[in-house]
């Protein structure tokens, strides 16, 4: 009987992180004085996905950095990378939950954080002057009509 109290309890624990802070993460992706930058963030747990700066993304968790590439036209292009750390209360479960929480946790990506913000720096290209989004830049345009 203490025996299936004990693996039960086990089973209960196991996988801590995965219960209490999820296996996906927001994420906020910034670049300091140069708003509509276009970024893309990449690694094997999250795949390709692009955001316009500035952007908040959920993710899920893994090991492996974020690569990050921001372009934007006049800049150079920023690059950066976001960090994988493990949670702090992976210790913890490895006292409550065993080897099977571990385990859990290792596998879901749970044990995993990711800082919560970065910012990528874009460095203005000299003399440089950004197209005007319109194909119709140089022509003069009418007021609208009233009435």
């Amino acid at each position: 009987m203490r025996w299936r109290l004990l693996l039960s309890l086990i089973i209960f624990l196991g996988g801590c992180a995965t219960i209490t802070k999820g296996t996906t993460q927001s994420i906020a992706v910034n670049t300091p004085g140069v708003v509509g930058a276009t970024c893309t963030l990449s690694s094997s747990t999250i795949g390709s996905r692009t955001v316009v700066t500035p952007a908040t993304l959920t993710v899920d968790k893994g090991q492996e950095g974020i690569v990050v590439r921001c372009a934007k036209e006049c800049y150079q292009e920023g690059a950066g990378i976001i960090a994988s750390n493990i949670e702090a209360m992976t210790a913890g479960n490895v006292i409550a939950g065993g080897v099977i929480g571990l385990g859990v946790d290792a596998v879901s990506g749970a044990m995993n954080k990711y800082v919560s913000e970065t910012s990528v720096t874009m460095v203005p290209i000299q003399g440089c002057r950004a197209r005007h989004a319109s194909s119709h830049a140089g022509q003069m345009s009418r007021p609208p009509r009233l009435g």
